[in-house]
């Protein structure tokens, strides 16, 4: 009898664990030229989603370089007029050349002539000859675009672009990940692409754990936990072509219009904000692991992830205690980068 009752007990608990366990609810939507994923927790969950895939949609429409609606798309075919942009639109702008700057140019958000001539906006690939690539150097200048915060107006010299596509994402993130909170999501992994934020911790209290991909093979080479920030990784294998035997990827060095050559494979950075680790991410790729180390050590306020040619790892102190090797990672040297 006594061992009923246990039996009883033990379900009765069973059953009210699983009843306290928050919902999971998913949606899905395609917009920025990537898949995006939201997976949220708790009552207000699927709402919480709904307005997620809703809003990455209205973003998309604002952002977007090729949308004739977008205000970036207003801005690059003003022939060098100033053009009045949404506040959203301006303060982002204003917030992207703060990081360009940051960055030393590494990051530049008016290379897409630059991107396009390559051809990876349409997917037609061409190595531009030398001389067209000093030519489309010469147009990425992000000191050239000018502000007026009175009018919220943005200006381009005639014959420059803006492209935001190094930041849009993480950008998203970080409002989708507002907006998720608002909803009444009690936590939230969202999904953009090769950007990822996270709210909160798991519904079981852990934290999340995010794969860092290995850019040379399949699948994963390393496990980064995470809460309540966005982990964002840029490498060379996310697009690229290959012509006469050589590769060539779509993240470009401003000071050349070429595919960056530094000695990187891939950039991960963790970090409150999504915008800034989006358009740091780039800029990693661009600077190598020396500069990189520079910078962080300059900034600070993010962790970075970099896997390098010669196929071992570094990682910022920060990371200590939530960085771990997996998959093909096994056995690779990681260095860590201290103050």
């Amino acid at each position: 009898m006594r061992r009923l009752r246990c039996l009883g007990l033990m379900l009765a608990l069973s059953l009210l664990l699983s009843c306290c366990a928050p919902k999971e609810y998913s949606a899905q939507t395609f917009a920025m030229d990537t898949v995006m994923s939201f997976t949220s927790y708790g009552r207000e969950g699927e709402r919480a989603v709904s307005a997620a895939a809703a809003e990455a949609g209205r973003l998309e429409g604002l952002l977007s370089v090729t949308r004739p609606e977008s205000d970036i798309y207003a801005v690059n075919h003003a022939a060098g007029a100033w053009t009045q942009v949404s506040q959203e639109t301006f303060d982002l702008i204003g917030r992207c050349l703060e990081l360009c700057r940051a960055c030393g140019g590494a990051l530049d958000i008016t290379a897409y002539p630059a991107v396009r001539a390559w051809g990876f906006t349409t997917g037609e690939y061409r190595v531009p000859g030398a001389e067209e690539r000093v030519d489309l150097a010469a147009r990425i200048d992000y000191t050239a675009v000018e502000l007026d915060r009175e009018q919220c107006r943005v200006r381009l010299p005639e014959g420059m672009e803006l492209d935001l596509g190094a930041v849009a994402k993480g950008y998203a993130g970080d409002v989708l990940a507002g907006l998720t909170v608002r909803s009444g999501a009690e936590s939230a992994m969202l999904y953009l692409g090769g950007n990822v934020h996270t709210v909160g911790r798991k519904p079981d209290g852990s934290l999340w754990r995010v794969g860092v991909q290995d850019p040379q093979g399949e699948g994963y080479l390393a496990v980064v936990e995470v809460e309540n920030q966005a982990a964002v990784t840029s490498g060379g294998y996310q697009r690229f072509f290959e012509a006469e035997g050589e590769t060539y990827w779509h993240i470009l060095d401003p000071a050349s219009a070429a595919p960056a050559r530094s000695g990187v494979l891939s950039a991960t950075v963790v970090g409150d904000c999504g915008l800034v680790c989006d358009g740091l991410s780039t800029a990693l790729f661009v600077l190598g692991a020396e500069e990189a180390a520079r910078l962080w050590r300059t900034l600070g306020e993010f962790e970075y992830i970099l896997i390098l040619e010669d196929g071992s790892v570094q990682i910022t102190q920060g990371l200590e205690g939530r960085f771990s090797l997996a998959g093909s990672g096994e056995g690779r040297e990681v260095q860590v980068i201290r103050p």
